[in-house]
């Protein structure tokens, strides 16, 4: 089992910067892919970004491509979201994701708040 604990949310002007981490204890985070979601109020939640176990290969929804970097430190068993150019739109609670094969696991969420 993973545990997952996201961190670095807050209030933010538009076209500002956070950086979002997502801290795993328990099993190998190295062996899971990982992501972020997020879920704004009267919304589903809905994909951010992924990363696959070695870090090589992301993949983005178009609606924050080329604004947030997904990265992770296998090390450190930890993930990242670098979000730049911060819209209103962005303000959600954004969820980190750990999954193996069918099983995943989620964080408690951090509040990313954008004002315009």
């Amino acid at each position: 089992q993973v545990q997952l604990v996201e961190s670095g949310g807050g209030l933010v002007q538009a076209g500002g910067s956070l950086r979002l981490s997502c801290a795993a204890s328990g099993r190998t985070f190295s062996t899971y892919d990982m992501g972020w979601y997020r879920q704004a109020p009267g919304n589903e939640r809905e994909f951010v970004a992924t990363i696959n176990k070695s870090g090589g290969s992301t993949y983005y929804a178009d609606s924050v491509k080329g604004r947030f970097t997904i990265s992770r430190d296998n090390a450190k068993n930890t993930g990242y979201l670098q979000m730049n150019s911060l819209k209103p739109e962005d303000t959600a609670i954004y969820y980190c994701n750990a999954r193996l094969g069918v099983v995943g696991y989620w964080g408690q969420g951090t509040q990313v708040t954008v004002s315009s």
